[in-house]
């Protein structure tokens, strides 16, 4: 239920931030919300036991989103989905504690952000060059910190019968 509750959350930040905030190139705003990739961090801990629901999960989400805010039916859904499988590869690996879901929201922000621009070039969808990139990420990086952080604190406050996050 909380899982579902931050992912919807979520979802409607990221649409209200991006009515607030530029995110074109040369703008002044320093910020790009991606509220929602981010919210697959956190959520990772409720679906600990059962990773397909939070693959599932993490595309259905995906393909929400797309529906919402990018018209590219699926593709987020994919890109989601393969942002879960790198959010439990990293999960297993390192342990969970306040700095280290900086570096988790960094590595998913970054390899978001190349897998899509690269998938772009590919198809010729956009011409997309790696300042375009580095823009993106370095706007991206300031708002999404805050977010996951914040979201990490309320989840330490939760009575431990309702959250499932090991916290160090």
């Amino acid at each position: 239920m909380i899982a579902l509750i931050i992912m919807v959350l979520s979802l409607l930040l990221d649409g209200i931030l991006t009515n607030f905030t530029s995110y074109m190139q040369g703008d002044l705003s320093l910020f790009y919300p991606m509220l929602t990739l981010v919210a697959l961090i956190i959520i990772y801990p409720f679906f600990q036991k059962d990773k397909k629901k939070y693959l599932i999960s993490a595309f259905v989400l995906g393909i929400v989103y797309d529906l919402c805010y990018t018209n590219l039916l699926i593709f987020n859904g994919v890109i989601f989905a393969i942002m879960g499988l790198l959010i439990i590869f990293i999960y297993k690996n390192i342990p969970t504690n306040f700095l280290t879901i900086i570096l988790y929201t960094i590595v998913v922000i970054v390899s978001y952000e190349v897998l899509t621009s690269l998938i772009f070039i590919i198809v010729q969808l956009e011409k997309i060059t790696l300042i375009d990139i580095l823009y993106k990420i370095g706007h991206s990086l300031i708002l999404n910190i805050i977010y996951v952080e914040v979201l990490y604190l309320i989840m330490k406050l939760i009575p431990k019968k309702y959250t499932k996050l090991k916290i160090n």
